[in-house]
């Protein structure tokens, strides 16, 4: 069951965001980085925005920009719609696994809205509807994360 997406008051402080979103299925695509984009502006932070061909190809652009260092989060955004074949599930589980190790391994937020739909009704559902866009959503948990990792002690590598 879908939940409404509430507002929440979180400050961005001017921070930088990168958000990553594939061209392939715009009209979805397109509805949740305007979403997202406004979040974060109306929280007074600032976004980044990085168009790729298509899902698959999020990963490797989320990773650049995660190993840059300039952004407090990486917001990566696509739908990817089941078809007659397994090959929606394969891109969806690669790009899962992929956007798992980037944030780990850069200590920067990676923020999965890479939505794996069974159809477009779906899709519709989850970000053309503004109760339920998923890109707001990607946007408040972006920058909850920035809060959080505002809050933790700085980890410097000591040589032995």
């Amino acid at each position: 069951m879908l939940q409404k997406v509430k507002t929440k008051k979180i400050s961005a402080r001017s921070e930088t965001f990168a958000i990553v979103a594939s061209t392939y299925n715009d009209r979805y695509v397109g509805a949740m980085l305007r979403a997202a984009k406004a979040e974060i502006l109306r929280a007074g932070g600032q976004a980044r925005v990085v168009r790729v061909p298509g899902a698959y190809e999020i990963p490797v652009v989320a990773a650049r920009l995660a190993r840059s260092q300039e952004f407090v989060g990486v917001i990566c955004l696509g739908v990817i719609l089941r078809g007659a074949t397994t090959h929606a599930q394969h891109i969806g589980e690669a790009v899962s696994n992929a956007l798992s190790q980037i944030q780990i391994q850069h200590e920067v937020p990676i923020i999965h809205e890479v939505l794996l739909l069974e159809n477009e009704q779906q899709a519709k559902e989850r970000c053309l509807d503004k109760k339920h866009n998923r890109g707001v959503e990607a946007a408040q948990t972006a920058l909850e994360m920035a809060r959080v990792m505002r809050s933790l002690p700085q980890v410097f590598d000591v040589p032995f």
